[in-house]
């Protein structure tokens, strides 16, 4: 635990930093098919065998690589990141978000919660700024090929990762201290110290969260795409929604800046509470 107040900013990846879904850059290409021609054969499966959406693509990759006698190596996934085309303002907007809160004597923290590939973030020229990835990655067999999920994080379960960052509980394989009961006063951050930035609608069981929870939840469109994402505002499933524009000055920057204010003070106070608090205690 630090002495420091914690505050976690959450991103969905696809669509939401980049532009477009994460395989359509590098993966999809090198098969020699297009993305609609890949995510068709993906969709298929997942109608066919009554499959999981996300298992349903996984599976995808395996077997389209398989067929066209490509190696599913994750040196190669990597690789692709480096193809990965990011919103205006993403590669230096963890800085000048983590400055603004030192700022104001608080830790920001980034996190990204994804249904797209570990390995391809990793690839990208952000990667090194998250603290955790949580997303989807493949098992690798003796000869480097991906063969298996080894993590699936599909639209519901994405908000286990949620409960993750609030307790401290990032290693993905224990579930033991995740599952156990814990004081509210000793999770790592408080859910009303947690901001998530999705796209759309596979991202409202964590927006949904942060509304009960009280954090706060930011749905970004693509310019010309903001349709997409009124729904959301209008239904209450998010508290607000901008353009995926993340440079100094945009409306997304000075949301974000507004709230880590907001958090930062309501944290002062509350250590001012219990200062007080104690210094009477210890009167008695």
């Amino acid at each position: 635990m630090t002495d420091i107040p914690i505050i976690a900013i959450m991103y969905d990846f696809d669509k939401t930093l980049c532009t477009k879904d994460m395989q359509d850059y590098g993966f999809i290409p090198s098969l020699g098919l297009t993305a609609e021609e890949f995510w068709s054969k993906a969709n298929y499966f997942c109608t066919k065998e009554n499959m999981d959406s996300v298992l349903a693509y996984l599976y995808a990759m395996v077997k389209l690589s398989k067929d066209h006698n490509i190696p599913l190596l994750r040196e190669s996934l990597v690789e692709k990141g480096k193809d990965v085309e990011l919103f205006p303002g993403v590669e230096g907007w963890f800085k000048r978000i983590n400055d603004f809160g030192k700022s104001l004597g608080v830790l920001v923290e980034h996190y990204v919660i994804s249904s797209g590939l570990k390995e391809i973030i990793e690839g990208t020229s952000i990667s090194s700024e998250f603290k955790s990835i949580f997303a989807c990655e493949f098992l690798y067999d003796e000869n480097g090929n991906g063969i298996w999920p080894k993590t699936a994080v599909n639209y519901t379960n994405k908000t286990q990762f949620v409960y993750r960052i609030n307790k401290g509980v990032l290693d993905i394989s224990n579930d033991t201290d995740l599952n156990k009961s814990m004081p509210e006063d000793s999770k790592r951050v408080p859910f009303n110290n947690m901001i998530y930035i999705g796209d759309g609608l596979s991202d409202v069981p964590c927006m949904k969260m942060m509304k009960a929870y009280g954090g706060k939840s930011i749905a970004v469109y693509q310019q010309g795409e903001r349709y997409k994402v009124e729904e959301l505002l209008r239904k209450d499933r998010v508290d607000f929604i901008y353009d995926a524009d993340y440079r100094e000055g945009s409306g997304l920057d000075k949301t974000v800046k507004n709230i880590i204010k907001k958090m930062a003070i309501s944290d002062s106070l509350y250590a001012e509470y219990v200062h007080q608090l104690k210094e009477i205690n210890n009167k008695q």
